[in-house]
């Protein structure tokens, strides 16, 4: 079974970045189409952003122009970077393929605040 590892989240000020990274226990992210999803409390998860196996990039309209997601399949890496982030972006994130094939992590806390 394979095993995903989100880190890099954390406390930060409105406008700040952060930059999420997914690690998977085997290789073969390269194998799949990957995405980040987040889930605030009392709200359903979402999928924000996703990366086809050749690349091709989807967002969802809150994120789009603000978050970058890009894979390193050499690393068996997949990496969400946010900018501009806002209080709305409060939320446990989580990376899984596309379709949520694999069993999910922990997530990371992301917090915007001042």
């Amino acid at each position: 079974q394979v095993q995903l590892v989100e880190s890099g989240g954390g406390l930060v000020q409105p406008g700040g970045s952060l930059r999420l990274s997914c690690a998977a226990s085997a290789s073969i992210l390269r194998l799949y189409a990957m995405g980040w999803y987040r889930q605030a409390p009392g709200k359903p998860r979402e999928l924000v952003a996703a990366i086809t196996r050749a690349g091709t990039t989807n967002y969802a309209d809150s994120v789009k122009g603000r978050f970058t997601i890009s894979r390193d399949n050499a690393k068996n890496t997949v990496y969400l970077q946010m900018n501009s982030l806002k209080s709305e972006d409060t939320a446990v994130y989580y990376c899984n393929t596309d379709r949520g094939s694999f069993s999910w992590a922990q997530g990371t806390q992301v917090t915007v605040s001042s």
